[in-house]
């Protein structure tokens, strides 16, 4: 039996003219676009990135996926399997499969779990990664800060990591992205007040879209819930795009 190849394509942060070259070939060229989204209620954010650039391939199959936002295992397993399965079908069949991501591949991506289980699942099946434009490099360029020079050292890490080890990297790191802050800004915030950090901090949602949003000042967004696709970056040496008024809310 002769196995498609799995592709692992990252379509980059969401504006569609970021997907690089090789994201659009890719998609082009293959016989089915693996398209994950919540639920098969939702849209897909990965899908709407890419579409325009990808437009009606003659032949080519949109397998969309339901991948459930959240951390319950009971629930998390049996979608996967679901999911694994049916991109196993198309594999099976000689048929190559490009899974769609936000962002990059390897970075916080879905992709991942499919990555670690292919191996086992099809064993020799060939598997390639596009990568793509990461949410980090986006929204650095977004609020116009760079994140490092020198000898200066950066962390990147989910908000939810815990308020005390918050506490502790923001003590150790130079600049700090936290990302999925969407449940936790209370508690970001509160951090951010301990540590002396709050004015070396922005806010950013949906980086380089249209719908894209800045907080220069994350106190008036303490007991917002916000969005999924949000970042708080916090630079302790001073930046232009921080501190001179170039970035506006």
């Amino acid at each position: 039996m002769s196995l498609g190849t799995l592709y692992g394509v990252g379509v980059g942060p969401g504006a569609p003219d970021l997907l690089t070259l090789r994201a659009v070939n890719v998609l082009r060229a293959a016989p089915v676009i693996a398209i994950p989204r919540r639920s098969e209620f939702d849209r897909s954010v990965a899908w709407d990135i890419a579409k325009e650039a990808v437009g009606e391939v003659p032949g080519q199959e949109r397998l969309y996926l339901e991948f459930p936002m959240t951390k319950d295992p009971t629930l998390l397993r049996p979608a996967w399997d679901r999911a694994f399965g049916k991109i196993g079908e198309r594999l099976e069949s000689g048929r190559s499969v490009a899974f769609i991501t936000e962002g990059d591949p390897f970075v916080y991506s879905t992709f991942i779990y499919l990555f670690v289980e292919a191996p086992a699942r099809w064993p020799g099946v060939n598997i390639e990664v596009v990568p793509g434009l990461s949410s980090i490099s986006a929204v650095a360029s977004s609020i116009l800060v760079p994140l490092a020079d020198g000898k200066e050292r950066i962390a990147v890490l989910p908000a939810t990591y815990g308020v005390e080890d918050l506490k502790k990297v923001l003590a150790e790191f130079d600049t700090i992205l936290l990302m999925k802050v969407s449940s936790v800004m209370p508690a970001v915030v509160q951090a951010l007040e301990e540590t002396g950090l709050i004015d070396r901090a922005l806010y950013i949602s949906k980086a380089t879209t249209k719908e894209q949003k800045i907080v220069r000042d994350v106190r008036t967004i303490r007991n917002d819930r916000c969005d999924y696709f949000s970042m708080v970056v916090v630079s302790r040496k001073e930046r232009n795009g921080l501190l001179a008024g170039k970035v506006q809310s």
